[in-house]
């Protein structure tokens, strides 16, 4: 081995030093410091973690002396424990060169609620008191590749954060954009620094979940945080059963990365060394996927605002047929068009809605003729249209979702698909998949098979892709899922909705940047609504070749956005404005509104175009 782990025995504890980093495990007490080659602290790791059922929380009353084996690339460390839920309780810390993986395996029965890494409740050292002791934080900031609604790309090390497969435009959940984003945080010593688009100067710490494909049933990693300590947190909210032996997700420590997008990278290669990833057979994508794309969504809005209504009662044949022919007359021909909300009868059931479109099958084959293609917007998740015995439901019954696990559903998916895409049905070309961020969620649901969490919405996308590439081997199939383990059930990844309260170019291309290093394989869908003003239009059309695929979502009209608009539309917003104005204290807001396209608007999308075309990226 060219770069040995050494590891000493001493009174004073067991010492592990390798060509990356530093361990010292304490004689008789539940902590390992994690230091730098140098011997600089990253943190005081936790040792005694709490795999929590729903019968009986996990406490650690013993730990018995630290082990020591060699292996074929260093040294593993065990930590046996004795526990209040588990028959047996092991710790086991795997010394690589380069990198540290700290796993907990438990053997017993029991419906997992948290399992708690680098914490955990323990009464073994009286001597240091008893209840949940968390890990040390020898760092300053934290950087979170899960896009929020605060733009913040590092959070204080202090503050909490999550990254998961749920969000949505309310309290505490503004964080839908990517779900879900890679598993792993970025970890400096450095400040976090009050301009949000700025990075502390690095090395960086990575600390990523290693877990294998298939074995990811829990719904989010918390990152728990007080003053100057951290836990890790994975919520399977009830729904996973052990009987026997269960290991739970181990966490991988790799070191000195030059910044968190590196760190990425190298996390990935980490999963993929370790044989985490599914193998991935990928052929050179067909040219037509990178052609730039329409999509409706913007103008279906801008419509909405004129006229009245709600943005889904204008995805109809003749509005598409409107956008286009505004697109021609400004001179911009996208090669992609995708029909957004709400083209369907029923979300869950996917057939054409025969007043909107009264020949979706002759419209779909005109855009043929022209050369372009069709990509369907498809809304995850809602059961609309479909029997509440193929859903996950509530314990009153209620459908909050549909139900992957259940063969019946993936029947009528696949139905579904085939009709969407066949050559007997729709014949379009692919799907522009939304709001998997409603992935079902919490204790009290009730599905058809075992999946949760990461590995539900991952069976959903499987099943609608696998029947996608069987009806049409070409068709492509778009996500906002920029984890790895997500990379074979997608093609393209779009960076999702612009953030208005945050300048567009700075957050887009923070999203791109994550997506092309935790998943360098697959195409970037760039997006571009909504938009707070013209002038940020114009700015993020000239920047997203070097992003990605060319996207817009306008024909004739721009978004001119208060930074407010989009986020206050939920929860008690008008209520609130109505309570400030009988208090006599109104609050005068600008009001949303729009403007036309200029000839300079279309021109700035023509030259962008044909740069991407060109593969003129300014890169």
């Amino acid at each position: 081995m060219t770069d040995p782990v050494r590891v000493d025995a001493r009174v004073d504890g067991l010492h592990v030093r390798a060509p990356a980093y530093v361990l010292w495990l304490p004689a008789g007490k539940p902590y390992a410091l994690l230091a730098d080659r140098d011997g600089v602290p990253w943190g005081e790791l936790f040792l005694a973690p709490s795999v929590h059922t729903l019968g009986v929380l996990d406490d650690t009353i013993r730990l018995h002396p630290a082990a020591v084996e060699a292996t074929s690339d260093g040294h593993r460390v065990t930590i046996d424990a004795e526990s209040t839920a588990w028959t047996s309780k092991r710790v086991t810390l795997d010394c690589h060169p380069r990198r540290l993986r700290v796993s907990v395996e438990v053997a017993g029965e029991g419906q997992l609620t948290d399992v708690h890494l680098l914490g955990g409740y323990c009464s073994a050292d009286p001597r240091q008191g008893s209840g949940f002791f968390s890990s040390g934080a020898d760092f300053s900031s934290v950087f979170n590749p899960e896009p929020w609604g605060s733009e913040r790309r590092v959070l204080p090390a202090g503050e909490s954060t999550v990254l998961d497969v749920m969000g949505g435009p309310v309290p505490g959940k503004e964080h839908w954009f990517f779900t879900p984003p890679p598993l792993c945080l970025a970890a400096s010593r450095s400040p976090a620094p009050e301009c949000r688009d700025e990075l502390p100067s690095g090395p960086w710490l990575v600390m990523g979940l290693g877990v294998a494909a298939g074995e990811q049933h829990f719904t989010a990693l918390h990152y728990e945080a007080v003053e100057a300590a951290f836990s890790l947190r994975l919520a399977y909210e009830g729904q996973t059963r052990v009987t026997g032996r269960f290991t739970a997700p181990s966490v991988v420590f790799a070191f000195d990365a030059p910044d968190p997008y590196a760190g990425i990278r190298g996390y990935v290669a980490t999963l993929r060394e370790l044989g985490y990833l599914r193998a991935s057979d990928r052929t050179a994508p067909p040219a037509w996927w990178s052609e730039p794309i329409f999509c409706g969504w913007g103008s279906q809005c801008i419509l909405a605002r004129r006229h009245g209504g709600r943005p889904r009662d204008y995805a109809t044949q003749a509005s598409y047929d409107g956008f286009l022919g505004a697109l021609d007359r400004g001179g911009v021909a996208p090669g992609t068009v995708v029909l957004d909300d709400k083209w369907q009868a029923a979300y869950g059931t996917c057939a054409a809605d025969p007043t909107k479109w009264p020949d979706l099958r002759g419209w779909i084959d005109a855009r043929h003729d022209e050369g372009r293609r069709v990509l369907l917007w498809w809304k995850a998740w809602d059961p609309e249209g479909l029997p509440g015995d193929l859903c996950v439901r509530n314990a009153a019954g209620m459908p909050v979702g549909t139900d992957p696990s259940n063969p019946r559903y993936e029947e009528a998916l696949r139905a579904s698909v085939r009709r969407m895409l066949g050559p007997d049905g729709y014949d379009a070309d692919g799907f522009k998949v939304d709001f998997s961020a409603r992935t079902p969620s919490g204790p009290g649901l009730r599905r058809h098979g075992a999946a949760w969490g990461v590995e539900l919405l991952h069976r959903l996308l499987e099943i609608l892709y696998d029947e996608a590439k069987r009806t049409k081997p070409g068709a492509l199939v778009m996500t906002h899922t920029p984890n790895p383990h997500f990379a074979d059930v997608t093609d393209m990844i779009r960076l999702n909705d612009v953030n208005t309260r945050a300048p567009v170019v700075a957050q887009m291309t923070h999203r791109a940047g994550v997506v092309a290093a935790a998943c360098p394989e697959l195409l970037v869908d760039t997006d571009n609504w909504p938009m707070p003003d013209p002038e940020s239009f114009r700015e993020y059309v000239r920047a997203q070749p070097r992003l990605g695929v060319p996207s817009l979502y306008y024909a004739t009209h721009l978004d001119r956005l208060p930074p407010w608009t989009k986020e206050r539309t939920h929860v008690a917003w008008d209520h609130y404005l109505q309570l400030r104005a009988e208090a006599g204290s109104p609050i005068h807001e600008p009001v949303a509104s729009h403007e036309e396209l200029s000839a300079e608007d279309y021109t700035a999308v023509r030259d962008a175009w044909r740069a991407a075309r060109k593969g003129d990226t300014g890169a």
